[in-house]
């Protein structure tokens, strides 16, 4: 399915509707914050439409009127491996590809078939409150390894890591990182994958924000730093995250040899889920293969929206202290100042600046005073959003 659309300018600024159409976002308000009155800035999807080619190709698919059980031609995970070549010099087989569902889902996946029950796993807090879940659901434990602040700087605690690991079965890397958006430097990932390694520790990389980079940083996918630490990494890819596809439902699990890949397919193919859905198929394919246009649109709009948040919390909300990423389209907000505990913060969030974001205390269980902020949405809706926010904070001096 083979489309060239000439050069397009896209607007980011443009506010579509999303109340209706079947945005969680916007529709599950009530179930997350009791109230629709709240700006919706949780829920990691963006408020843009995705690339022109990728509509055109859901079009031209919508039109056929027939979707019946989908194949998945070559060209699909070739699709990925010129992709991950391309963008990040990333030579992967695709014969050690597998699809999944999504990244989350890959991850539970991966928890089960490769530990057993009450093994340990171990994760950076804060993080993706999703780890969390899938270690926790198939009757593992998780173990932090917290990543340390100090001055709004944020670094790995390696004497921690490296005595955790010792008794570990996993560990799940989120690079780069949700919510502080690092993007993790070569020999940070080299001396992870070393200890890892040494402790006969699996590493899973998810790198769903893997093409969400900012500020002249590089993305380094783990499984490429080397041949011998490649054996030893199962990694998470998907364009849902980077083209606002994630309702469309798939991503790929890239293993170091076929057993491993075998041992994984079997566990989808035991729920007989390995199929994409007839959308999916050809949505993915046009983004890897066509979206890269809008993509270097995107990340110039979301660098303006950092710089617009940087600029107006130190002028009007010095407060509160905006963590600026390297990569993603989250910010995570340092609300300590406010002396307040979780669940005074949350309610003064919803009821006073009404604002729906997501709880720092739910990317790790031991943190106190920290929200996380979705900048991927029109600079107006921004500056309604924090001017409500400014003068909440406001009304408590």
């Amino acid at each position: 399915m083979e489309r060239k659309s000439a050069d397009m300018k896209y607007d980011f600024d443009q506010v579509i509707d999303r109340s209706k159409n079947r945005a969680a976002k916007y529709d599950e308000r009530v179930k997350k914050f009791g109230t629709e009155d709240v700006i919706p800035l949780w829920v990691a999807d963006m408020d843009f439409r995705t690339a022109q080619p990728i509509i055109d190709a859901c079009r031209q698919k919508a039109e056929e009127g027939i979707w019946g059980y989908t194949s998945r031609p070559d060209s699909y995970f070739e699709s990925v491996r010129n992709w991950e070549k391309r963008r990040n010099n990333w030579e992967i087989d695709t014969s050690l590809m597998s699809w999944s569902l999504g990244v989350v889902p890959a991850l539970s996946a991966i928890v089960k078939v490769f530990s057993e029950e009450n093994d340990k796993v171990m994760i950076q807090t804060p993080v993706y409150s999703e780890f969390y879940d899938v270690t926790e659901a198939w009757g593992r434990q998780v173990v932090e390894n917290p990543i340390v602040e100090k001055d709004g700087c944020w670094t790995i605690d390696f004497d921690d890591f490296e005595k955790k690991a010792k008794e570990v079965k996993i560990f799940l890397l989120c690079s780069p990182h949700n919510p502080l958006g690092i993007v993790w430097k070569r020999e940070e990932l080299e001396k992870m994958a070393k200890i890892c390694i040494e402790n006969d520790v699996l590493l899973v990389s998810d790198e769903i924000h893997s093409d969400l980079i900012f500020n002249g940083k590089k993305h380094i996918p783990t499984a490429s730093l080397s041949l011998e630490i490649q054996s030893k990494v199962i990694s998470c890819v998907s364009a849902t995250k980077t083209f606002n596809l994630a309702g469309i439902q798939a991503s790929t699990t890239i293993f170091p040899n076929k057993e491993m890949k075998d041992r994984y397919d079997r566990f989808w193919m035991n729920m007989d889920i390995h199929r994409n859905n007839a959308f999916s198929s050809v949505a993915m394919e046009a983004a890897y293969n066509e979206g890269e246009e809008w993509l270097e649109q995107l990340l110039e709009y979301l660098s303006g929206n950092f710089k617009f948040i940087k600029e107006y919390f130190e002028k009007y909300i010095p407060e509160i202290k905006p963590n600026m990423p390297d990569a993603t389209y989250l910010v995570w907000l340092d609300c300590r100042k406010l002396g307040m505990d979780n669940e005074s913060l949350r309610r003064f969030m919803i009821d006073k600046a009404k604002l729906g974001l997501n709880e720092g205390n739910t990317f790790g269980r031991s943190l106190n005073g920290y929200m996380r902020l979705n900048a991927a949405c029109p600079r107006s809706v921004l500056e309604k959003a924090l001017g409500q926010l400014k003068d909440a904070v406001h009304s408590l001096r």
